[in-house]
């Protein structure tokens, strides 16, 4: 399978599903990483300008360890927006071009309004990008609308997963990828005053006791007509 997993910022899916994406990876599906946002925003001393390279190398370091592969769109921090038509064409363009047989987001509720953003842009996108005459130049590309399944929240706040990937076989490589976004660890420090890398393992950990394994990652899929499937498409 293609999965295609959207986030908005360069951390944002290291943080609730890399689990998941490794596993799927391990047993030899083809992985996408893409981050709307750059992140320039996400950092004291570092000027956006400097600290948006930096966060896509960190980005792209952290695809590497599971073996994913790796894009961004570029846009700058807390400016991901569904109604922006520039961002609608980027994105179609991406789901064109990886022909996703699902597609991992943010929940449509959540605390950041960039993950509720991306959320949207993802379901107007994913059904922009199966409409022959809208962008024409990559129209030999149509792709289908797919399910799509939103992700765990930050501290697990609000989110009820009603499915469970259990990832205790790849926590280890969740960390490490995590551990990537050095920038973040320290702004996490300073910002939100936690050690970032075991937050997230604590998180993982919650999951992992309300399901019955070491280590959890929790979702649910989009329940809008044309989203939904028959096949368990989590690992």
């Amino acid at each position: 399978m293609n999965i295609l997993a959207i986030g908005a910022h360069p951390d944002d899916l290291e943080i609730v599903c890399f689990g998941t994406l490794a596993k799927y990876v391990q047993r030899g599906d083809k992985v996408f990483v893409c981050h709307i946002s750059n992140g320039n925003l996400g950092h004291a001393q570092i000027p956006p300008s400097e600290l948006s390279d930096i966060r896509f190398d960190e980005a792209q370091n952290a695809a590497d360890i599971i073996g994913a592969n790796h894009i961004s769109l570029g846009v700058d921090d807390q400016y991901v927006d569904s109604n922006d038509e520039e961002q609608v064409l980027k994105l179609v363009r991406v789901i064109r071009e990886v022909q996703p047989d699902f597609i991992i987001t943010h929940s449509d509720v959540d605390y950041h309004r960039d993950h509720m953003e991306t959320y949207k842009l993802v379901f107007r996108a994913t059904c922009c990008a199966s409409l022959a005459h809208y962008d024409t130049q990559t129209s030999d590309k149509v792709a289908p609308i797919c399910p799509l399944y939103m992700m765990d929240t930050l501290a697990n706040a609000g989110f009820e997963p009603t499915e469970y990937v259990d990832i205790s076989s790849t926590i280890d490589l969740k960390l490490k990828a995590l551990s990537c976004h050095k920038t973040q660890i320290k702004w996490m420090k300073e910002h939100d005053k936690i050690d970032f890398t075991e937050f997230v393992k604590n998180c993982s950990e919650i999951r992992g006791y309300q399901c019955g394994v070491s280590f959890a990652e929790g979702f649910k899929p989009d329940m809008n007509y044309g989203r939904r499937t028959t096949k368990r498409l989590l690992p």
